[in-house]
């Protein structure tokens, strides 16, 4: 059987067989497990417990601190939402392919990556691979389609984390796990997509955020159990039987299931003679108890996971959830870039070694991440600069607020004209104009530049006002401004409204 060579990181060749790319590993055959998968370790969990699963986990036994983690997704809402916030994020940025270089050969091999990344199943794997984020680890099977001229994987599988162990000197090195063999044994070159998320400095064994959220997940269950009870004991108003002296016990028995009833069926009868009285509870404040509590670990979650509160339930304004985007920023940057090291480690890098042979450089996945543009503040700043003489592309900015360039002959959305700059509105002017439409824009021009023309003239004036100190003062002050007062802007933009009023007259005739 041909025998196909992959990379590591370092250059060292890893052989691997047709087969073995095709198919998915056969994970019952390394062994049956002492425990079951299907087992639960959040059901009756106690804090006192914790720190046990972590030290477990820690040295190398992850099982429980796995399962539990795989639990709080399904059974605490705020935490499963955050964590299916915090992939989304970045499972659904656009990504692309920058090739090698510019040459034929390097454009080839960036064109088959791209038909890569580019498949449907590709883009579901993403949020297989950032499972990573919430245990410290995942890892994706890839099957390889070994028919087609370019092999290429099609199917990805997500596996279980439990089925595989760090080595034990590093606890780095990710392995299959093998009841009996506590080395485990190697992952197949070419096959799986392991991604570990670097969250904090240390083995990925202790980077996972269920480590650090188990801790508000035990106490928030505890809380909402103990609401619960508060409800039951003190939502309802106390139910009292009365009965006569002289009531038989069968009677006694009668009220009694009458009063235990009623608070379900909202109906009962007793014997006459017999009363049943409602008892209002005065207790009051299990929502500022309990659920400030609740409300506390869940913001506690938020931070953990999504670096802020805003955007869940701290009670902040529409605007202020938006700047912070879901995930912060720096969050989802960095998560971007370490998945961006992940896919091109374990699939471009195998997919260009098995078809094109080794390279001295290859193309690399991006997930850029965008910073929203604050477009008001972006208009407030070209509204300022541009009448003091900054120039800018208008590419430019299409860009910065996602517009393009209008095609040929297109429709476009423009300025009324007394309004848009005077080279715009010559642009503008269209063959139908008439002489009419010409003289009523007579003045605009000058008219937009009448700060500039004016403030030679004011501003005497103004550093007199300003530097007197009566009334007096001005009114001698004014007798002597003629002179020192600029009027010659002024007179050039009357000059050329003049001239331009003689143009049409003379166009009209």
């Amino acid at each position: 059987m041909a025998e196909h060579v992959f990379y590591d990181r370092h250059g060292l060749p890893m052989k691997t067989s047709a087969k073995t790319l095709a198919s998915e590993t056969d994970f019952t055959s390394v062994g049956r497990f002492s425990r079951s998968f299907d087992e639960s370790v959040a059901s009756g969990l106690r804090p006192k417990a914790v720190p046990g699963i972590l030290k477990a986990a820690a040295e190398g036994d992850m099982f429980d601190f796995l399962t539990i983690a795989e639990e709080m997704e399904e059974r605490e809402p705020h935490y499963g939402s955050v964590l299916g916030t915090r992939k989304r994020a970045v499972s659904s940025i656009d990504m692309t392919i920058e090739a090698a270089s510019t040459n034929d050969k390097d454009q080839t091999i960036a064109k088959a990556c791209a038909e890569l990344i580019n498949q449907p199943d590709f883009i579901d794997m993403l949020d297989d691979a950032l499972d990573g984020l919430g245990k410290g680890y995942a890892a994706v099977e890839m099957m390889w389609d070994t028919k087609s001229p370019i092999w290429m994987p099609r199917d990805f599988v997500w596996q279980d984390p439990r089925l595989f162990q760090f080595d034990k000197d590093h606890r780095r090195k990710l392995k299959i796990r093998e009841e009996g063999n506590p080395v485990g044994l190697p992952l197949s070159p070419g096959k799986f997509v392991t991604h570990m998320p670097k969250l904090k400095s240390g083995k990925p064994v202790r980077s996972g955020l269920a480590r650090v959220a188990i801790w508000s997940f035990i106490l928030k269950s505890y809380t909402i159990k103990d609401w619960a009870q508060f409800c039951e004991v003190f939502g309802m108003p106390l139910r009292v039987g009365k009965y006569h002296p002289n009531a038989s016990e069968d009677e006694k028995r009668k009220l009694m299931r009458a009063v235990l009833q009623i608070a379900s069926d909202a109906a009962g009868i007793v014997p006459q003679g017999m009363d049943i009285e409602f008892i209002e509870t005065s207790a009051r404040g299990g929502d500022a108890v309990f659920g400030h509590f609740a409300k506390y670990l869940d913001e506690q979650v938020s931070k953990i996971v999504l670096g802020q509160t805003m955007t869940t339930d701290s009670g902040s304004s529409r605007a202020q959830a938006e700047v912070h985007n879901e995930v912060r920023l720096d969050i989802k940057a960095a998560d971007a870039r370490q998945l961006e090291a992940t896919l091109n480690k374990d699939i471009i890098r195998p997919f260009v070694d098995v078809n094109f042979g080794r390279q001295e450089r290859y193309p690399t996945v991006k997930l850029p991440v965008q910073e929203p543009e604050d477009l008001e503040r972006l208009a407030n700043v070209l509204e300022r600069l541009v009448p003091l003489g900054l120039t800018v592309a208008v590419a430019d900015v299409r860009d910065r607020v996602g517009f393009s360039d209008p095609p040929e002959g297109a429709e476009v959305l423009q300025a009324p004209a007394a309004s848009r700059p005077a080279a715009n509105r010559r642009k503008a002017v269209n063959t139908t104009e008439t002489a009419d439409d010409l003289l009523d824009e007579i003045g605009q021009d000058e008219l937009a530049q009448w700060e500039r023309q004016m403030d030679p003239i004011v501003k005497p004036i103004r550093d007199l006002v300003n530097g007197a100190g009566s009334l007096g003062e001005i009114l001698e002050g004014l007798n002597q401004l003629a002179g020192n007062m600029d009027e010659s802007e002024l007179a050039r933009g009357i000059n050329r409204a003049r001239l331009k009023a003689r143009g049409v007259g003379d166009v009209k005739g």
